[in-house]
């Protein structure tokens, strides 16, 4: 019965996060947080009779944030979010790591670049794809393309002789 008191001691993980493991948690200048950028994005892909419907998560960025790109059969989604864009503070202290004179204990939110690849085949291009983004939320429509059939032409080879 002794022990049970220390078991439940406030201080017992108090210094859990003073270790040298944790001092790059939450710092842009590493590449921790790039490790985790495809988890943030999150997608749905739904198939239609016309269309295949893809909704990608992608909370507290900004519209204006979001760039996307077909290229060669494959569609690209990315987005940036810089420092001062998770702060809303302005000046030294934002780069300083305070905020209102405090200190960050902790920063969980994502800073940084993040994209995903998608395939979408050669037949389709930008004007089959619309766009749209509500409530941290992309929403891609992508209009079913037949591939076009292939017709063999047979070529004929003349014997001489």
């Amino acid at each position: 019965m002794a022990m049970f008191p220390a078991v439940l001691n406030d201080t017992t993980f108090a210094d859990l996060f003073d270790d040298p493991f944790f001092s790059t948690w939450g710092d842009p200048s590493t590449r921790v947080g790039a490790l985790t950028a495809p988890l943030n994005m999150k997608t749905d892909v739904r198939e239609n009779d016309g269309s295949y419907d893809v909704d990608i998560d992608m909370p507290g960025f900004k519209k204006d944030d979001i760039a996307i790109e077909l290229h060669d059969g494959y569609l690209t989604v990315s987005a940036h979010r810089d420092e001062s864009h998770a702060d809303n503070d302005k000046g030294d202290n934002a780069k300083e790591g305070k905020s209102d004179g405090g200190r960050w204990l902790r920063r969980e939110r994502y800073v940084g670049s993040c994209s995903r690849n998608f395939y979408v085949g050669d037949q389709v291009k930008e004007s089959d794809i619309k766009a749209s983004y509500r409530d941290g939320t992309l929403c891609l429509q992508i209009a079913k393309v037949q591939p076009e059939p292939q017709v063999e032409t047979k070529h004929q080879i003349a014997i001489e002789g």
